[in-house]
């Protein structure tokens, strides 16, 4: 079986095409319950944030097209346009790939913090969906280990900057007195709590938070002295907002180009700044349009996410050695595991040639044939059945010109020879030289 890693991301797909890829969390049950019932799918596990989508699966040979085409006839997307921007990698490298995903190397913002407890969610979410088996929760529990290394012995985790971070970066450049603004955010995951925590200590004071449900919208603001509202409260919020991020798991746009054109009017044209930073898209790509709304997407913090690359590279080239190794010791561990395996099988299917030749020999001796014969036909028997495979191996190994098969098959097939089989004259030489 192949590890096999699938998916798009924020270098391989723009967000139009991501927010079609990406699960909502309703999906997410039925998603993993079709991908694992697949035939060519033993395991699998699925990681979808505003960045990426990424599939993890244990399949055979075939089984790269097949999640593929599953994941397009999932989001209703021809897979000549998943192809395009998709991505896959298999055993070490599907292993690297999720372990620098774990610990931020390949996130927008290097070495952001907040990817390691969404890969443990969706690690959470494929258990209970029994998504999981020996493979891949070893290789989760094996890249969580190596991400609390990284954070531990490296600076990668220090400071800690994300997307959040990077949006109210932004904003500081347009606002030269953050005591002043008033912020609006829409939705309290734990991207808004950042968000709102960072604007916090850039000294925003008119603090906002809209959710689904006031309660959670509390949880959020009130330690930073803010106020809460519900989803149809943001019209009359939006006329007072001069900052605007949103960060929701809607499926639908929240903000329409009507509902801000009537808040700019209310509010004499003075300018918004904001920032959508979910998928898919809370606010409507056509308010960008308008004159006094500076409109960024996640893919328009770029400029501020390389800046904090340049801070932290030298954490990660120490976290990419790191992962190395882990991805060695891994690799490691996993050979040993085949290999066990591999004598398991091994034992079972020479113990099973054993029984069936041994029962042979019971009933012919209980015919009352000649136990000397028996005995005879039992070992020729038992020498051809144990040697008929491996010699048809070798066989074909030769005419394939294999040499790396046929250069280990000595070693394998013709050990030291046992005690029994050492020359008369030898065993009798150690005799005489036994003291008397």
């Amino acid at each position: 079986m192949t590890l096999l890693a699938l998916g798009i991301n924020h270098r391989t797909a723009s967000v139009a095409v991501r927010e079609q890829v990406a699960f909502t969390p309703t999906q997410l049950e039925s998603a993993l319950t079709e991908l694992r019932n697949l035939p060519q799918i033993s395991e699998a596990a699925v990681l979808s944030t505003c960045n990426r989508t990424e599939l993890y699966c244990v399949t055979d040979a075939a089984g790269e097209h097949a999640v593929l085409d599953w994941l397009g006839r999932f989001h209703n997307l021809r897979v000549e346009e998943l192809s395009r921007c998709a991505y896959h990698y298999l055993d070490n490298d599907a292993a690297r790939h999720l372990m620098r995903v774990a610990v931020g190397l390949d996130s927008m913002v290097l070495g952001e913090p907040q990817i390691l407890g969404q890969l443990k969610d969706a690690y959470q979410q494929a258990r209970q969906a029994n998504g999981l088996g020996g493979e891949l929760e070893r290789l989760f529990q094996h890249t969580f280990a190596v991400a609390k290394q990284v954070r531990t012995e490296t600076g990668i985790g220090k400071n800690p900057v994300s997307v959040a971070y990077a949006a109210v970066s932004m904003a500081s450049r347009i606002f030269d007195d953050f005591s002043r603004a008033r912020a609006l955010l829409i939705g309290a995951g734990e991207t808004i709590e950042l968000v709102a925590r960072h604007l916090h200590e850039a000294g925003v004071r008119h603090l906002t938070v809209a959710n689904r449900t006031r309660e959670r919208a509390e949880q959020v603001s009130a330690p930073l002295g803010g106020s809460a509202i519900t989803l149809p409260e943001i019209p009359e919020a939006l006329e007072q907002a001069d900052i605007v991020i949103s960060s929701t798991a809607s499926p639908l746009p929240i903000l329409g180009k009507g509902m801000v054109e009537r808040a700019l009017k209310k509010r004499r044209h003075r300018p918004v700044f904001m920032v959508d930073i979910a998928v898919p898209r809370d606010i409507e790509p056509e308010v960008g349009e308008l004159a006094d709304v500076f409109l960024y997407t996640v893919d328009d913090l770029q400029e501020v996410i390389e800046e904090n690359r340049r801070h932290r590279q030298v954490a990660a080239d120490q976290a990419e050695s790191l992962i190395e190794h882990g991805v060695g010791s891994w690799q490691h561990e996993r050979r040993i595991r085949n290999g066990g395996e591999i004598i398991r099988d091994y034992r079972r299917h020479g113990e099973a040639i054993r029984d069936h030749s041994r029962e042979q020999a019971l009933e012919r001796l209980a015919k009352g044939e000649d136990p000397a014969k028996v005995i005879e036909r039992l070992a020729h028997q038992l020498a051809n059945r144990l040697m008929h495979q491996p010699t048809l191996a070798l066989r074909n190994a030769a005419s394939q010109e294999n040499n790396e098969l046929l250069n280990a098959a000595p070693n394998i097939l013709l050990p030291a020879k046992p005690a029994f089989e050492q020359p008369v004259a030898a065993v009798k030489c150690q005799k005489d030289d036994t003291p008397a």
